[in-house]
C-alpha cells in the first residue's frame, strides 16, 4: 500500500499559543533594543552566539533533549512555535541551528550515553556549534556517490576526503561526517556508509570558505587529510550511516526555514502596501494563503516526528514546495518594485539578500529533483 503523503494536522493548543506570544513579544523588544535587525534567510547567514545564549537562557534552546540530558524535556510542537518566531521575525539563528534541529535529535536516536552528556547539554547551552558533513564535490544530492573513506586504525579511524557546501564551518566546534567505512559496492551503493563526530578545531582538518556573490561568507569545503577520529566517536552502528542519515533529513527538510527564511521580506513587503508605499496587489494574498497551508503541513510533520512516526516522505513534500514558495516570495516582490515604489531602504536590503541567496533555496538539503524521487518511492511509485 502506498504511503500516506502527509500525517493529519494536529490542532494548536493554548499552550503553545501562550508559549508563541511570550517569543514573539521578546523578539519584539529585541528589535525595538537594536539587538538584531531583522533579515532573510538567518538561519544559515546570521550568526550572534550572544544572542544563542540568551535563547539558550529563556529555555528556548535544546527543547526536545531531556533534563537528564540538560535540556528542557519539552515537545517538538513547542519548538517549532519557538523556531517559526524566530524565523518571522528575521532572527540571527545561524549560531545553533544544525546542532538544535538534527544534531541533538540523532544523538538521542543514535549516540551512546558517553555521546549524549558529553555533546547534549553544551548544545543545549548554546555553547557547541555543530555543521553537518555531508554533501562533496561531484555529488550534489546522490549521498549514495560518498567518496570520503575511513580507515580502520589502532583505537579508531582515519578520515580522508572533502566535504562541500558546509554551513557555518568555519563557526562550528565539530560535524557529523559521513564516510565509507566499506568499499562500494556498485549495486548497493547505499551499504558501508558509516557516520563520525569530527573535531573541526583538531589537526588535519582544513577550512576553506567559499564566499558567495554578495560576499558573504557561511559556505566552506572542508578538507580531512587523514583526520583521527577515534571508536567512542563513532555515531550509531557502523554501515549503517545510511539509515542514519535519512532519519536526519526528515528533521533537516520538514521544519519551518525550508518555508519562511524570505518571511520578513513578504511581511515588509504587506507593510509598504498598507502604507502606501507599494501598490496593491493580489498576488499577495495567495502567497500569504501559501505559506499558511505550508504552516499546517511542517506543524504536521512535527507532530509525526514526536511520536515517532515515519516523516520522510512528509518531510520532502514540505521542503519541495516550501523552498518553490520561499523562492516565488523574491521573485514577486522584485517585480512589485520594478511597477514603481517609493525609496523603503529596508525593504530594498530585505529583497537584494532574498534574490541573492534564493538560488540555493531548492539546492540546499536535497535538490527538488531528487526530492521528487524520494517522494514517488515513498508514495510506492517507483
Amino acid at each position: 500500500m502506498a504511503a500516506r503523503l502527509l500525517p493529519p494536522v494536529p490542532r494548536e493548543l493554548p499552550a503553545l499559543t501562550e508559549l508563541r506570544l511570550e517569543v514573539r513579544a521578546f523578539l519584539a523588544e529585541q528589535v525595538r533594543d537594536g539587538v538584531f535587525v531583522p533579515h532573510v534567510d538567518t538561519w544559515l547567514t546570521r550568526w550572534d552566539r550572544d544572542f544563542t545564549r540568551e535563547l539558550a537562557r529563556r529555555g528556548w534552546l535544546g527543547m526536545v533533549i531531556p533534563e537528564e540530558y540538560g535540556g528542557r524535556g519539552r515537545t517538538y510542537l513547542e519548538r517549532f512555535v519557538v523556531t517559526e518566531e524566530l524565523l518571522v521575525a528575521g532572527a540571527p539563528v545561524a549560531a545553533h541551528w544544525i546542532a538544535e534541529r538534527q544534531i541533538g535529535p540523532s544523538l538521542l536516536t543514535y549516540g551512546t550515553e558517553e555521546q549524549k552528556r558529553t555533546f547534549l547539554p553544551a548544545i543545549s547551552r548554546g555553547e557547541l556549534v555543530f555543521g553537518i558533513g555531508m554533501s562533496e564535490p561531484d555529488s550534489g544530492s546522490d549521498l549514495a556517490s560518498v567518496r570520503t573513506r575511513a580507515e580502520r586504525v589502532d583505537g579508531g579511524w582515519r578520515l580522508t576526503g572533502t566535504k562541500v557546501w558546509t554551513s557555518g564551518a568555519h563557526e562550528a566546534d565539530a560535524f557529523f561526517a559521513l564516510a565509507r567505512t566499506e568499499p562500494l559496492d556498485p549495486v548497493r551503493r547505499h551499504d558501508g556508509l558509516s557516520q563520525f563526530i569530527v573535531d573541526l578545531r583538531g589537526p588535519d582538518v582544513h577550512i576553506r570558505p567559499i564566499v558567495s556573490m554578495n560576499g558573504d561568507h557561511h559556505f566552506n569545503e572542508v578538507h580531512l587529510d587523514g583526520v583521527l577520529v577515534p571508536d567512542d566517536r563513532v555515531l550509531g552502528r557502523l554501515g549503517a550511516g545510511w539509515v542514519q542519515v535519512t532519519s536526519e533529513l526528515a528533521f533537516e527538510r520538514s521544519g519551518p526555514e525550508r518555508v519562511l527564511s524570505t518571511f520578513p521580506l513578504l511581511a515588509s513587503a504587506a507593510q509598504a502596501m498598507e502604507d502606501g508605499r507599494l501598490p496593491l496587489d493580489e498576488g499577495l494574498g495567495r502567497l500569504v494563503a501559501r505559506v499558511a497551508g505550508l504552516h499546517q503541513m511542517s506543524f504536521a510533520v512535527s507532530h509525526a516526528l514526536e511520536a515517532h512516526e515515519p516523516a520522510d516522505t512528509a518531510a520532502a513534500v514540505v521542503k519541495v514546495l516550501g523552498t518553490t514558495t520561499e523562492g516565488d516570495i523574491a521573485d514577486y516582490v522584485d517585480g512589485l518594485t520594478a511597477t514603481g515604489w517609493v525609496e523603503d531602504e529596508e525593504l530594498f536590503t530585505l529583497l537584494h539578500a532574498a534574490i541573492l541567496q534564493r538560488p540555493g533555496f531548492t539546492l540546499r538539503g536535497g535538490t527538488n529533483e531528487i526530492l521528487r524521487g524520494v517522494i514517488a518511492r515513498g508514495l510506492g511509485m517507483r
